[in-house]
């Protein structure tokens, strides 16, 4: 009987202490990231969190294709496989038509004046927010300073197209590659092409969504782009940096996730000014390509993953991402005294933020650049005229489309 009794009380305790180190045990929280920069410098502040939170974070790095069929075929799931999404302020339209992301209004979360409104304009959907600011990607003009000043221009000087032009002639003279460009698909061709068509005051849609790819200023934009990409050559994006860094290369329309110059380094970037010609309007001609963080509508942690998210927006977490090569949508961080004395051109990045022009916030929109992207290439390889592969194009957009 002693015997039996020993053997129970020994089983209570092995119980009672698996039962101790199971509420000690990490909860899982799963991450679903743009891969490259975007996540790298997620993952550099998730150790403080986990610490004290007592959570293992799982990170998913995915292209943004990926990322956003995988959150989507996820989505009708009563219990989702993610918890904090990435998404792309192009993809939004798609998220929000399939209820992808939980409202974080109704979670209590708010926007502080510190963000940088015009960065939150895809996070509300119906007057609520559903995601968060988090990577300030926009459109800059990245050029390499020395190639620049031997044209006889600086960062301060460069306000038009024409002044692009003028510096891509120059830097072929003088045996180099001036304007660069992305060529190797439908999405890079067309992205790089739009803060030109945005200077010349023309868009891919009008107010109402109707395709406008075909437009007197499309036109206008297109040929002036041919003219520009003349004097350079397409190169795929981590040539591009690198010719921008060594000076084989003069501009190209670039990406602060891509590189992040310091004010002692070879290459640099400004906001683009959207002037067309000098006396001309200056349109907003910086496009977002910033990514937002949200949470899963179907994620069985919300409140873990929203301070997580918390955790991530705050002020000076972002701050501490800007050396590992963030970009904040925050005021106190582009323009903190400090960071400006290392990487100068964060300035121009806040005051591309500021202005910054979105694309079509529609769920066609793959299809759409697919579309307009392939009818460039055509233009670009002088397979086509202008006028034929743009008003294919709006054809083609018109039939399938709509």
């Amino acid at each position: 009987m002693k015997k039996l009794l020993t053997v129970l009380l020994a089983l209570v305790f092995v119980l009672s202490t698996a039962a101790a180190f199971a509420d000690d045990a990490p909860q899982t929280l799963t991450l679903a990231l743009r891969g490259g920069t975007y996540a790298e410098v997620i993952k550099q502040c998730l150790p403080a969190f986990e610490a004290e939170h007592n959570v293992k974070c799982e990170v998913l790095e995915l292209s943004e294709g990926d990322l956003l069929s995988k959150v989507g075929l996820d989505a009708p799931n009563k219990e989702g496989a993610y918890d904090l999404i990435m998404v792309g302020s192009s993809n939004v339209a798609t998220i929000f038509a399939n209820g992808i992301a939980a409202n974080l209004s109704e979670l209590g979360y708010e926007f502080d004046e510190d963000i940088i409104p015009a960065t939150t304009t895809t996070c509300i959907y119906d007057g609520d927010i559903y995601l968060a600011p988090y990577y300030g990607n926009v459109s800059v003009l990245m050029f390499n300073k020395q190639l620049v000043a031997d044209a006889g221009y600086d960062a301060a000087s460069i306000k038009t197209l024409d002044d692009l032009l003028a510096i891509g002639k120059s830097a072929q003279e003088a045996g180099k590659k001036g304007f660069l460009y992305r060529g190797d698909n439908p999405s890079n061709l067309v992205v790089d092409y739009l803060p030109i068509l945005a200077s010349y005051g023309g868009w891919v849609v009008d107010a109402d969504y109707q395709p406008t790819v075909n437009s007197e200023a499309s036109i206008e934009a297109m040929k002036f782009y041919l003219e520009l990409i003349a004097t350079g050559e397409a190169q795929k994006k981590d040539d591009i940096i690198a010719s921008i860094d060594t000076g084989a290369g003069a501009l190209t329309i670039g990406w602060p996730g891509w590189y992040t110059p310091t004010a002692e380094t070879t290459g640099d970037y400004i906001a683009l000014r959207g002037a067309a010609h000098e006396g001309d309007p200056a349109y907003n001609a910086n496009v977002y390509g910033s990514w937002t963080i949200g949470i899963a509508a179907n994620s069985t942690k919300k409140e873990l993953a929203l301070e997580l998210l918390k955790y991530l927006m705050d002020p000076e977490v972002q701050y501490s991402t800007i050396p590992f090569g963030g970009v904040p949508c925050r005021f106190s961080s582009l323009l903190d005294e400090k960071v400006l004395e290392t990487y100068p051109q964060y300035a121009a990045v806040c005051e591309a933020l500021q202005t910054g022009i979105y694309r079509p916030a529609m769920e066609e929109w793959t299809e759409f650049y697919t579309i307009l992207g392939t009818e460039i290439d055509n233009i670009v390889n002088g397979i086509k005229s202008v006028e034929d592969g743009l008003n294919d194009a709006q054809a083609e957009i018109e039939m399938q489309l709509y």
